[in-house]
């Protein structure tokens, strides 16, 4: 099973790279995605490294003769992902995904999924519980698309409140089970009649 995990710029970010060791321990082969902001608190290379596949941070692969080969790997990616995972998932990206908005790689790899989506956000405390953000939260719930909530706890900013990314063996299972319920089905033929 393949995962496309998307990494966003905030300070949990640095929590990935055990993320995507976690998710390779259950056997998934996993893909990463970064924003622009994400790569200012873990580098690319650490998860190239970690994942054994080029992490993707732009829309548009960068060429030695610009317009020779048309790079749509956006749509190529969406369409070879078993599931899609945002972890952890900035207040900037619950909007874009929530309202369509698509400039930049893993905002365009939302809209062009078929797949399932978790997405666990990870913000400070009054970020997570504006009115903006709750709107967003609830418009992707109704949309079909997973949230797990982050937790109470200590917070970057030295405070305590509900913000911190989810545990791992949250979102790791919250994985699983939605990529073995794709899968229980798989290979066989059903006829339903009514």
């Amino acid at each position: 099973m393949r995962i496309l995990l998307g990494i966003t710029g905030g300070i949990a970010a640095y929590k990935s790279a055990e993320l995507v060791r976690l998710l390779q321990k259950r056997d998934y082969d996993v893909f990463v995605a970064m924003t622009r902001n994400a790569q200012r608190f873990i580098t690319p290379l650490t998860l190239a490294t970690l994942s054994g596949h080029r992490v993707m941070t732009d829309m548009y692969a960068e060429e030695e003769d610009p317009g020779m080969d048309v790079n749509i790997e956006h749509i190529r990616v969406a369409a070879s992902v078993d599931l899609l995972l945002v972890a952890p998932a900035t207040a900037n990206i619950l909007a874009k995904f929530a309202h369509g908005i698509a400039d930049d790689f893993l905002s365009s790899l939302f809209l062009a999924s078929k797949v399932p989506a978790i997405i666990a956000p990870a913000m400070n405390v009054n970020m997570w519980s504006h009115p903006t953000v709750q709107d967003n939260i609830r418009k992707l719930r109704s949309q079909g698309v997973n949230i797990i909530d982050p937790e109470e706890g200590y917070l970057a900013e030295g405070i305590m409140g509900k913000g911190r990314l989810a545990g791992f063996d949250k979102i790791v299972e919250s994985a699983v089970k939605l990529t073995h319920l794709q899968q229980d089905l798989k290979g066989e033929t059903i006829l339903i009649t009514a």
